[in-house]
């Protein structure tokens, strides 16, 4: 992996290269995770190197669960009439022995004109058959979840800069803010940013896009409340549980703001670049934390992941009222910040 490139740049790149490739996919492709966005890509750009390499290719879709071994022979046999052939099988994990062990023993000695692709979820069901793969050859395409603020930063960023626009560290953030971490979601938001506007998207732009989602989203009462805005919080709140937002989303925000500023906090007022690593976290979202955590004290921190923690189970654990829940941990965070802690 080269250096300044995430996980999920590698694994979007991937998922999309074959797409613009003249050259023919190869014969044997692996879609392994379980991100049905990535996934979902890395198989249509498959299929269109094949039919940019062969328009007249033949292209066939199956399940695993549904498949024998016997239906596929055909497909995978040396055909008579020559021509490009593509076999699609999705949820391979689900794939029984027979045809497993038929696609295996086929992986040894694949036909040059023909493309099967296989989507793997990943996990323990079916592992042997992705490993089996792999030890022939496969290409693999990575098509895991994305993982934690970072990768799905980094998604963001690689959504625009493949469409040659800007887009910082912050504006991807605040477009996560209002989108949600739905990587379905998260794209079509930025094709909507990238089709109606020009240039560098920029925080302020994506605020003033999405102005009103961003206004009630879980991240908008988090900030107000560790801030010691407590009227500000509160009128967020229920402005947000008003127009529909989930609680558990909230709930989650709150929890992710004081715990990110009680890391940065216990990490000293360094460098938020050289914290950066250290902290596994972006710059600019240490930077935030630090200008959020002037006014709390460790002990007020300490009640305020207690009030966190104790909204995160009661919102997730069915209380038969989840807003006043979500009201009293807005009051109790606000408390431990002007109290600083004291019992």
């Amino acid at each position: 992996m080269r250096e300044g490139v995430s996980r999920a740049e590698l694994s979007v790149q991937r998922a999309t290269i074959l797409s613009v490739n003249a050259a023919p996919p190869a014969p044997l492709l692996l879609v392994h995770g379980d991100e049905e966005l990535l996934a979902a890509r890395a198989i249509a750009g498959a299929v269109e190197a094949a039919r940019a390499a062969d328009p007249g290719a033949d292209v066939r879709e199956y399940e695993a669960g549904s498949l024998v071994a016997g239906e596929v022979a055909e497909m995978l046999s040396p055909s008579l009439f020559g021509g490009r052939r593509v076999l699609v099988i999705r949820s391979g994990q689900d794939a029984r022995k027979d045809l497993t062990a038929a696609l295996l023993a086929y992986a040894k000695n694949p036909d040059p004109d023909v493309t099967l692709i296989v989507a793997h979820v990943g996990g323990a069901k079916g592992k042997a058959f992705a490993d089996g793969l792999r030890a022939a050859g496969a290409e693999v395409i990575p098509a895991a979840k994305l993982k934690g603020d970072r990768e799905r930063i980094a998604f963001v960023r690689d959504e625009f800069r493949r469409n040659g626009v800007r887009c910082d560290e912050a504006a991807a953030s605040a477009l996560l803010a209002s989108v949600g971490n739905d990587l379905r979601e998260i794209a079509a938001a930025c094709s909507q940013l990238l089709a109606d506007t020009d240039g560098k998207i920029t925080e302020a732009v994506v605020a003033r896009y999405y102005k009103g989602r961003a206004e009630v989203s879980g991240f908008t009462v988090a900030d107000a409340a560790m801030v010691g805005d407590l009227p500000g919080a509160l009128e967020a709140l229920r402005w947000a549980l008003h127009v529909g937002v989930d609680p558990v989303p909230i709930a989650d925000a709150l929890a992710d703001g004081v715990r990110t500023v009680a890391r940065v906090a216990s990490a000293g007022r360094g460098n938020p670049y050289q914290l950066a690593s250290t902290l596994g976290m972006p710059a600019w979202k240490i930077q935030r934390a630090q200008e959020r955590s002037r006014g709390w004290t460790p002990d007020g921190l300490i009640d305020a992941m207690r009030a966190a923690a104790d909204c995160n189970a009661a919102v997730k654990g069915g209380a038969e009222d989840r807003g006043y829940a979500l009201e009293q941990a807005v009051f109790a965070v606000a408390a431990a910040r002007r109290n600083g802690g004291a019992r």
